[in-house]
């Protein structure tokens, strides 16, 4: 599909989102209107937010009608265990509401924001995953988020129906750049900033900035292949480049510290740590569970992107 020569309509979901943001705002920029939509409504990019909530299907039809193609960037970003049944609600009910109230409005193709996590993690620094690469059940079985996420991910495949209804499926990686109000995305590099993190994991991230991300959902709608996923990433780095990159940008020391390869022992070092801070009257800024994803590598490739999409990131 090629980029329409006269304005194409398209609904965004989750616009006020980080990435929704950037989405919205690029769309508009390529000279389309938009119907933005999420759950308590607003603003952004000029652009009033509707507020429409995507477990309801039928509220849902009646925002879509009229639209050309659609984009589903809404949900939640949380490492908590306790938001277990949240996670599930927003991330695979919704979605299946979401699609079938698309469906019903007659929009022929949708976009799905899912994460390089359902993909990308293992405990190997050498292993660089893409789409083909077997799902890491073991380890998305003990997180919330990422389990949530690939169950969406399975019921947005499910309802791809080409021609009549086409689903296509986007896994960016870390998303960074500017705009994220709520801290979903760059919370720890802040906490990086602020000088309260105390050691260095062992693990490896990757990361994408939003900007691109937000492309490169329009080029999965305008190229992308019904019942595919695109991983969307631009670099990976072991954690500890990582905040090396950030103590030359922004002056502030990375810790010296190195956390214990193995993962018992690093959680159980940020337990103790977190104790002495509470001990003192202090806050812990580290949780045990962000400690435990960053002990796992999660480097994944964009070639398949690159290739159909025609994406480049910066």
């Amino acid at each position: 599909m090629k980029e329409p020569t006269a304005p194409a309509r398209y609904w965004v979901a989750g616009a006020t989102g980080f990435l929704g943001n950037h989405l919205v705002s690029q769309l508009r920029e390529r000279g389309h209107p938009v119907t933005a939509v999420s759950r308590r409504g607003g603003s952004v990019a000029d652009v009033r937010v509707e507020p429409v909530d995507i477990l309801d299907s039928a509220a849902v039809a009646e925002s879509a009608r009229g639209s050309d193609g659609a984009f589903l960037v809404a949900g939640k970003v949380s490492r908590r265990r306790e938001d277990a049944e949240e996670l599930y609600q927003l991330h695979v009910v919704g979605t299946e509401r979401a699609l079938e109230g698309l469906r019903r409005a007659g929009v022929p193709k949708v976009v799905v924001a899912s994460t390089s996590g359902t993909i990308a993690i293992g405990t190997d620094p050498d292993c660089i995953y893409d789409e083909s690469a077997p799902t890491p059940l073991e380890h998305l079985a003990a997180w919330p988020y990422y389990r949530s996420k690939l169950y969406a991910e399975r019921a947005a495949l499910e309802a791809n129906h080409p021609p009549d209804f086409e689903v296509v499926i986007v896994n960016p990686s870390l998303l960074l750049g500017p705009g994220d109000s709520r801290e979903s995305s760059t919370g720890d590099v802040r906490r990086f900033l602020e000088g309260s993190i105390p050691a260095v994991p062992a693990g490896g991230i990757a990361f994408v900035d939003v900007r691109d991300a937000a492309e490169g959902m329009i080029l999965a709608f305008l190229q992308g292949r019904a019942g595919e996923r695109y991983l969307l990433n631009a670099k990976n780095l072991s954690i500890a480049a990582f905040f090396e990159r950030l103590e030359r940008l922004s002056g502030v020391r990375a810790p010296w510290l190195r956390m214990p390869k193995t993962k018992a022992v690093a959680i159980g070092l940020n337990q103790l740590f977190n104790r002495a801070v509470r001990a003192i009257g202090g806050a812990p800024s580290v949780d045990p569970i962000s400690t435990e994803l960053a002990q796992y590598f999660w480097y994944c490739t964009a070639k398949k992107a690159e290739r159909e999409l025609g994406w480049r990131p910066r």
